[in-house]
């Protein structure tokens, strides 16, 4: 299908109270709502108010920023949100991060095939093994789990999760009142799963859901995680900065999932922070506005954690010397978001500099502009072939997504690049994605058919 024919994917990346590290200083943000329940499904209303495919949200296991104070940190689990804003909800796909290194298959196979129950086929998984020795620390372990082991364990456990979640049949519910049998329990299996990393007898204690699995999202742009987005993904969130590097990164991880037999898959989704304005004055003001309520210390405590290195001793207004960087492989966290900031200090970027260039979006790509604008910026990667869709971050909320639905939304239908309506109900359809059949029903097939060749 060639790309005037596509139309644009839109998730909205859900970060109270907005995207921009100085967000919760800027009087049209509501940080005091960072534990309201209310707020989030008003935020999600607007989202599916502007069609959009998804919402979703990050999470962590250990607190976001340190004790330092200078944002606002800590706040609500993905998964216990998004019921309470599916029940709000008719439509738009309900995507939680959830960590392969510091959780059991059983455990998320069974809140994620609930919370697809829950939302008539919304839910979504973005799949992470947790960057952060911190999130190590909150779970027994004094250094972090090494980070090709991280991966090697989230592969076994997302084998072990959706061998639970076909571990119903969809038939298997026969609901004989009149026999006294309510499920058929030869459409209700074991699975016996004995690896590396887990131990697993199933079956799941949650019947299977209306998409059969959850959208499998996967949000890591190192070797190790292009591989593994290759292999299970159906959509990548990614940070790139240039079309050049989206355009090769998105053709990358196609030729990889091609090369696993997943022809078209995944679906790219770059980060994007719109910074929205009447006039680009107007947009270029409010960034200025924003990079002037940057607290410093939190942002030179940030670019530490995401470069591995400990700055206080640096000076703000130069350079940071190339030789104090660690080379790659001594990197046990987040990987892809150190290759990206590490190349700003080989751009010769002062310190201070770098911080405000990563206050919109911690090295995801910021436009500033009027919607029109906005919406060439969209385009161009689309048709490019770097993006299949994007992930929007709003700098502020609720305004920044107010501006983002009430302005850009409508440039972009009017340029036949996105929805004017939902034509599915499900998350996978709001994707283009077709619901995954029941590999134990289909390996019995296979055995009948194979059996009735010979």
């Amino acid at each position: 299908m060639t790309a005037d024919k596509r139309h644009l994917h839109l998730n909205a990346f859900l970060m109270a109270p907005g995207h921009h590290d100085a967000a919760w200083r800027h009087p049209a943000s509501q940080p005091h709502r960072v534990t309201d329940i209310t707020y989030f499904q008003q935020l999600a209303q607007t989202a599916e108010r502007g069609k959009f495919d998804s919402i979703f949200f990050a999470d962590g296991l250990a607190l976001w920023g340190g004790r330092a104070g200078g944002n606002v940190s800590g706040g609500l689990e993905p998964l216990t949100v998004l019921p309470a804003i599916a029940v709000a909800t008719r439509h738009i796909g309900l995507i939680a991060t959830a960590s392969t290194t510091f959780n059991e298959p059983f455990h998320l196979a069974r809140r994620f095939a609930s919370l697809d129950h829950v939302s008539g086929g919304r839910a979504g998984w973005n799949i992470v093994t947790s960057g952060s020795v911190n999130e190590a620390n909150n779970f027994n372990l004094d250094e972090h789990i090494d980070h090709a082991v991280r991966y090697e364990r989230a592969a076994e456990f997302l084998d072990v999760a959706t061998r639970l979640w076909d571990s119903w049949a969809d038939d298997a519910v026969v609901l004989d009142k009149a026999a006294g049998v309510y499920a058929d329990p030869e459409r209700l299996r074991e699975i016996d799963h004995e690896g590396l990393f887990f131990k697993v007898r199933g079956p799941l204690n949650v019947q299977r859901s209306p998409q059969g699995w959850p959208l499998l999202v996967q949000a890591g742009s190192s070797e190790d995680g292009k591989e593994f987005a290759a292999r299970y993904a159906e959509a990548v969130f990614t940070a790139q900065q240039t079309l050049a590097e989206a355009q090769r990164f998105a053709a990358d991880v196609k030729a990889r999932a091609a090369a696993h037999g997943r022809e078209g898959l995944p679906v790219i989704l770059p980060g994007i922070c719109p910074i929205i304005g009447a006039t680009e004055a107007a947009a270029r003001a409010l960034e200025d506005e924003l990079t002037e309520l940057q607290v410093i210390d939190y942002g030179l405590g940030q670019l530490s954690n995401m470069l591995n290195v400990d700055l206080a001793g640096y000076r703000l207004d130069e350079p940071l010397p190339e030789a104090a960087l660690p080379t790659e492989d001594q990197v046990n966290g987040n990987k892809s978001r150190f290759t990206l900031v590490a190349e700003l200090v080989r751009e010769r970027l002062t310190i201070r500099q770098i911080i405000a260039r990563l206050g919109g979006g911690r090295g995801h790509r910021v436009v500033t502009g009027t919607p029109e604008q906005i919406a060439d910026a969209l385009e161009s990667w689309f048709r490019a072939g770097a993006a299949d869709g994007f992930n929007i971050m709003p700098p502020i909320l609720p305004t920044g997504l107010e501006d983002f639905v009430d302005h850009v939304v409508p440039e972009l239908q009017r340029r036949g690049l996105f929805r004017t309506e939902y034509s599915g109900t499900t998350l996978r359809e709001h994707y283009g994605l077709s619901r995954p059949a029941d590999q134990f029903t289909e390996a019995a097939e296979r055995l009948l058919v194979s059996a009735s060749q010979h």
